[in-house]
This record gives C-alpha cells, structure tokens and sequence, in this order.
C-alpha cells in the first residue's frame, strides 16, 4: 500500500529529527525538524485579545505597562516549556493526565472551565478577524464573521496532510505578524529609552490600571494553550529511551525561546507603538482597535493603518484556529470524546455572531475576555506544576526544584493579581 502525502511529509520530518538525535544533522539543521509546536502555541500569545489590552494600556498608561508585558512572557515560556515537556516524557496530555489521576468531579470542573476559557478565547480571535475585515475590506460585521469562520476552518484542514503544512502556515503567519510590528516600530519612532526603563521597573497608578494588568496577563499566558501544546508534542516525535527524552526536550527549549521570544517583542511593540502614537500625542482615550485604526491614519498614514490591520487579520485567523485546536485537546482530554470539527467551529462561533448581531463594543469584549483568561488561568498552571514535579510521571524529565518553584511563584503572582481584580470589582479602592 502506497503511503499519503501527510504520511510521506510526516515521515521526513521524523526521518529528519532521528538524524538530529543521532548527530547526523547538526546546528540549525537539526533544530528545524523540531520547529512548529512552539509556533503554533505562540500564536495564542499574539492574538487579537493582545492587540486591545496592549492599544489600551499603551493609549492611557504611555510606556508604563511594558513591565506587564514581560512578566508576562516571561511566565510563558516557563509554562509553556513544562508543558512541552509533560507531552514529551508522558505521551500524554494535560487533560488526558488530569482525567487518569484526579477525581472525576474535579476532572469534570475543570473540563467545564477549561471550555469557559476557550470560548473566550476563540471570542476574542474570532471578533479580532472580524474587525480586521470589516475596517480593511468595509465587509459587514455579520457578512465579516462567517467569512472568519470559513476561512479558519480552512486553514484546520491543513492537517489533513499532516502536521506539517498546518505548523509551517501558522510559522508564516506569525512571521507576518513579525514584520508587521517590525514596520509599525520604524513608522511610530518609540522611545527606546523609556522602552527600555519600564520594561523592567515595574509601576501600577492606581485603580484603572490592575484591570489592563490582569487582561495583559490572561491575553498573554492563555490557559487552552497551556493544555495544548503537551498534546502537540505528545505523539510528534517519540522518544525511544530516557536519552531522547532529554534530546528532544532539549531541541523543544530552544524552540520555545524563539517562539516566544518573538512572540514577547510583537506584544512589546503593540503597546510602545500605542504609546508613542496615541499616548504621546495626547490621544490618551484611544480604547477600541476601531479608533486606534482610525487615529493611526491620519498620524502615520493609510500604509501604517494597512499594515496594522493586516497583522490583525493574520492573527485573528491563525490563533482561532489554534483556539479550535485546543478546544478538541480539551474535550478529548476530560471526557473522552470528541465532537466533529465543524461542530465545534459553528458553536464557538456564536458568542461573536450574538455579540456583533447586538451591536456592543467589541474592543471591549475584548478587554474582558482577557480578564476572563486569567481568572481561569491558575486552574492548567497548577495542574501543570502537580504532574510535572513528580518523579513516577516524568521520569528523567521530572522537574528541577528551582522550575517548581519559579511555577509556583508564577502561580502565586496570577492569583494575587485576580484577587486584587476581584476586590476593585466589588468597589474596593488602591492607595496608589
């Protein structure tokens, strides 16, 4: 029997890595056949939820927020690593762990909440595409969101052919959105002074700025990420013994310094962009990626404008189909069962459809579902740290006590953070 193309494809790129885990391939050459779960993962770092908190707090705080950004990437390439590294060791993923080691109630409510996330997630993807259209191309709002989900089912039908044409279109995507931010720096003339200072001292002004903190955090560190990308690395390239194990995890950290490296300096360049142009010329209410659309143009020109929107398009495309993804990790994961991909592309589609069928303010669904993100967050991220800190699961991947506790420091940081979100909502104040 003859093999497929995916087959075929998948093959070379196993081929490929077994050559690298033998030396034969060495430098760049052996890291490539390795590249394309972290990419993947990455987009959720990037998507369209990033774009509105970022524009809001780089609109109203200036360059005073950019510490939140990388905190929060910083997080991310730690849980993201641990969970690499959960696939690799187990063959498992999170969810699949979670419903063979905890009690079915708690595997049930975390199933349950876990599909809150990812709801919100493909909410914030799917009216972030939506908007991209509808500013770039003048396509209705409605006409807009079924456009969006034909062309994200697409793209999930790479995976047809393998995993390999899905990871390299998505690698693209995200190297567009790359370029994008790249020209909107040269175009926006930062201050690379006041990047560097407050990218690292951190600040909170007072009560207006714990929300966009929070919201940068869940649109950063995304929970149905962090239970995905163990199920990407799970069955992709199958260690043979404990020395594999290693390698592979070894190629899979590099991976995820570039990925999400890239991923930080995007994020980064969303909110010192927004800084520069709207912040620094007085333009502090810019809320909305529709009025920082509209503001961009006159102070930068139609070109920054289009490209702006491009990098939005690309990024409301490719994170909702990753968002659809993981939702499938997820459900498989928990209860042991899928539903067709089509399904779960019409009902995650519905909060957008209602949403923009009422008429309220995207920009800020946005804004809130990221809220929303991080409230779920500690639910994967303690899971995360349980199965990786014990010797009888990971075997020799096991956890160094130092990643532990740096994962519970995390841990610890996004439930202070939630706690001191929860006591603003009920009208607490901040003597800041």
């Amino acid at each position: 029997m003859s093999s497929s193309p995916s087959e075929i494809a998948e093959n070379k790129t196993v081929i490929a890595a077994r050559s690298a885990l033998t030396n034969q391939r060495k430098g760049i050459r052996a890291l490539i056949p390795f590249i394309g779960p972290a990419f993947i993962a990455a987009v959720a770092y990037i998507d369209p939820g990033n774009y509105a908190t970022n524009i809001q707090s780089g609109s109203a705080f200036g360059y005073k927020l950019l510490w939140a950004v990388v905190l929060a990437n910083l997080m991310a390439m730690l849980i993201q690593n641990m969970s690499a590294k959960l696939g690799i060791a187990t063959g498992r993923n999170l969810p699949e762990l979670c419903r063979e080691h905890f009690p079915k109630w708690l595997s049930l409510t975390l199933w349950v909440f876990s599909e809150i996330a990812a709801m919100s997630t493909d909410l914030a993807e799917f009216l972030g595409a939506t908007l991209g259209l509808n500013l770039l191309f003048h396509i209705p709002m409605l006409i807009a969101t079924l456009i969006t989900g034909v062309a994200t089912y697409s793209i999930l039908m790479l995976e047809r052919f393998g995993f390999r044409p899905l990871e390299r279109f998505i690698g693209a995507l995200v190297i567009l959105i790359g370029a994008s931010y790249l020209v909107e720096t040269f175009l926006s003339h930062p201050n690379f002074g006041q990047v560097a200072y407050h990218s690292v001292v951190p600040w909170i002004g007072g009560n207006g700025s714990i929300l966009l903190v929070v919201g940068v955090i869940g649109a950063t560190v995304m929970p149905h990420v962090v239970y995905l990308h163990s199920g990407l690395t799970q069955n992709r390239i199958v260690p043979r013994n404990d020395d594999e194990k290693r390698r592979i995890h070894g190629f899979s950290t590099k991976e995820i310094l570039i990925a999400m490296t890239l991923a930080g300096l995007i994020n980064l360049s969303m909110m010192y962009m927004a800084a520069s142009v709207f912040h620094g010329t007085g333009h502090t209410e810019v809320a909305t990626i529709q009025t920082a659309y509209k503001t961009l143009f006159p102070l930068l020109g139609p070109a920054a404008a289009a490209v702006f929107l491009t990098s939005l398009l690309a990024s409301g495309f490719s994170s909702s189909a990753v968002g659809t993804m993981a939702g499938q990790v997820i459900m498989q994961g928990f209860i042991g069962f899928t539903i067709p991909l089509w399904v779960r592309r019409v009902v995650t589609m519905l909060p957008t459809v209602i949403i923009v069928a009422l008429g309220i303010n995207p920009t800020q669904t946005l804004v809130i579902s990221q809220v929303l993100l991080s409230l779920v967050l500690p639910m994967p991220v303690i899971s995360l740290i349980y199965f990786t800190r014990r010797k009888d699961i990971m075997g020799v991947l096991v956890n160094k006590r130092w990643i532990t506790v740096m994962a519970l420091v995390v841990a610890t940081v996004i439930l202070l953070l939630n706690l001191l979100l929860i006591y603003q909502t009920f009208g607490g104040s901040l003597p800041l």
